[in-house]
């Protein structure tokens, strides 16, 4: 996927990678209620999105059917290298760095960040 998709088509984008394939009213109705979306805002994000080719659709009778062409996790790791190289120089250290200066960063998240590093370690 070359083009960037915005935090709006994320949102659609999340629907589908939890369940596909879905038609438009599907999504509306799966996108959380707080977004204030109408049936109409989706179609035009998911017109967007195929666009960029982030998803394909399939005819089912009167209907489309629309899922993922890029996986969750793929995406999940080219935005997380993309921050980091535009905030951060393409370093993680650096961001861990800022997190905790920032006091953002729980004992939990650190006791995560150590078992991570000891299991990189062996």
């Amino acid at each position: 996927m070359a083009e960037r998709i915005s935090d709006a088509e994320h949102a659609v984008m999340e629907v589908l990678w939890e369940e596909s394939p879905l038609t438009a009213q599907d999504v509306a109705e799966r996108v959380p209620t707080e977004r204030g979306w109408s049936a109409n805002t989706v179609k035009t994000l998911l017109g967007r999105l195929l666009a960029k080719n982030a998803i394909a659709h399939e005819e089912e009778g009167r209907r489309y059917l629309y899922r993922p062409l890029v996986e969750r996790e793929d995406y999940v790791a080219g935005e997380s290298q993309r921050l980091i190289d535009r905030l951060f120089g393409g370093k993680l250290t650096p961001l861990v760095a800022h997190l905790a200066d920032r006091d953002q960063l729980t004992a939990q998240d650190i006791a995560e960040i150590e078992a991570i590093l000891k299991e990189l370690k062996a």
